[in-house]
C-alpha cells in the first residue's frame, strides 16, 4: 500500500537532470517528456525528489519510444522506496548492530526524525538491508580479499528448523575466519538438495583457489554421503557440540526423570497460597455482626491490609519454589535436574533455620 502524506507535510524540492542528453542509438539531444514526483524521507527532512524524464525525439529512431531516468536518483534512495539511503541505513544499524525491536524503531524514528511509517514498511526495510549486507559479504572481491593470507579453510554446515513442519534453514559457515558464507531455507531434507548446497561451496572454493583442510557437521546422512561425493578426499569430523549433546544425552534422560520426581513430591503449593490468601481477607460471621455499620461515605471500597508478616513469609517461599521447578534452563553442562536439587535443598535448610530460631525462641520466652 502506498503512504499517505499528509497535507501539511513541508517538502524540500530537489530537481534532478539526466546528465548526458545525448541519445545513444543516434546522437540527437533528448528532450523532456515528462516529470516524475518522488517523495521520500531523509534524516533531515521530506524530500520530494522531481525527475525530469527525457526522450529522443526522433520517431524513426530505435530509442524514441526508451524513457531515460536522471542517474542521480538511485543515489537519494531505493526505487520505489519512501525512505532516503540514510533513514534505510540508520534502520539496518539500530535493528542489527544494536538489536533494536521494530516499534522500538518506529517509535525512535517518529519521536527523533517526525518520520511516521507503519511496521510493514520497517519490516520490509529490513528485509532489504538483509538482501544488501549479504551481497556484500558475498562478494568476491571482498571475499577474496578477506581470503587472501589464508592457506586453507575449515567449513561446517548445520540446519536450523524453528518450528515442526517449517522449512529448515541450512547455514554453510567458515570457521578460521568465522564467517557465514551462505544459507538457504529447503522445504526438503533429502540428500540431493543438501548435496545442491556442497556443490555450491565447492564452487565457493575453487573461486577462491583454497584448499578444504576439514568439515564439520552433525553427521546426518546426508551430511556424510554429500561431503563423501563433492570433497572425497577432505576429512569429515564430529561437530563438539553436537558430540557432547549425544554423550550426555542419558545423563539429560535421567536428569528429566530427576525433575519429573522432585516435582511430583513438591505439591499444594497453589493450595497453601489459597488458603493464606482467603484467610488473610475473609470476615469470620461472627465477627462480622459485631462491626457497626458504615456510612455511604465510609462505605467506600478501601485496598486490603498488608499481610501479617508470618503470611507474607510464607508467600514468599511459595514464589520462590515455583520458580525453581519452572527452571529448565542448563543445558548437558549445567543440568536443570541438579540445579533444581541444589535449589530445593537450600529451601529445606531456610525452613530448617526459621524452624529452629522459631523454637529457640519460644523457649526463651518461657
Amino acid at each position: 500500500m502506498p503512504h499517505r502524506w499528509t497535507e501539511e507535510t513541508e517538502f524540500v524540492r530537489v530537481l534532478l537532470d539526466v546528465e548526458d542528453r545525448a541519445c545513444r542509438q543516434c546522437g540527437r539531444k533528448m528532450h523532456v517528456c515528462d516529470h516524475r514526483r518522488h517523495p521520500i524521507f531523509t534524516l533531515e527532512g521530506p524530500r520530494q525528489v522531481v525527475c525530469r524524464l527525457v526522450k529522443c525525439p526522433d520517431r524513426s529512431c530505435p530509442g524514441h519510444h526508451r524513457t531515460v531516468s536522471p542517474e542521480r536518483e538511485a543515489a537519494l534512495g531505493l526505487p520505489r522506496s519512501i525512505l532516503g539511503w540514510d533513514v534505510f541505513c540508520w534502520i539496518g544499524h539500530r535493528r542489527f548492530a544494536r538489536h533494536w525491536s521494530v516499534p522500538q524503531i518506529r517509535a525512535e524514528l517518529q519521536d527523533s526524525y517526525q518520520i511516521g511509517v507503519s511496521e510493514d514498511a520497517l519490516e520490509d526495510a529490513i528485509a532489504r538491508y538483509q538482501a544488501v549486507v549479504a551481497a556484500r559479504e558475498q562478494d568476491p572481491e571482498r571475499l577474496a580479499e578477506a581470503y587472501r593470507d589464508v592457506d586453507e579453510v575449515v567449513l561446517s554446515i548445520d540446519g536450523l528448523q524453528p518450528e515442526k513442519g517449517h522449512e529448515t534453514l541450512y547455514v554453510v559457515r567458515e570457521l578460521t575466519q568465522k564467517r557465514i558464507w551462505f544459507g538457504e531455507a529447503l522445504v526438503s531434507s533429502s540428500a540431493a538438495e543438501v548435496r545442491r548446497l556442497l556443490a555450491l561451496s565447492r564452487q565457493w572454493t575453487e573461486r577462491l583457489g583454497k584448499r578444504v583442510r576439514l568439515w564439520m557437521s552433525d553427521k546426518q546422512d546426508a551430511f556424510v554421503s554429500g561431503i563423501a561425493a563433492e570433497f572425497p578426499d577432505v576429512p569429515h569430523r564430529y561437530c563438539q557440540n553436537h558430540f557432547l549433546r549425544d554423550v550426555a544425552q542419558p545423563m539429560l534422560e535421567a536428569d528429566s526423570h530427576a525433575k519429573v520426581r522432585m516435582r511430583s513430591k513438591v505439591r499444594g503449593l497453589r493450595t497453601i497460597e489459597r488458603e493464606l490468601l482467603s484467610t488473610h481477607t475473609t470476615i469470620e460471621p461472627a465477627a462480622a455482626e459485631n462491626v457497626p455499620e458504615a456510612s455511604p461515605a465510609e462505605a467506600a471500597p478501601e485496598s486490603p491490609p498488608p499481610h501479617p508478616p508470618a503470611s507474607a513469609v510464607v508467600l514468599d517461599y511459595c514464589t520462590v519454589v515455583k520458580g525453581i521447578l519452572n527452571d529448565d534452563q542448563g543445558g548437558p553442562l549445567h543440568p536443570p535436574g541438579l540445579r533444581m536439587a541444589e535449589a530445593l535443598q537450600s529451601v529445606r535448610q531456610s525452613l530448617e533455620r526459621n524452624l529452629r530460631a522459631k523454637k529457640g525462641g519460644l523457649q526463651h520466652a518461657r
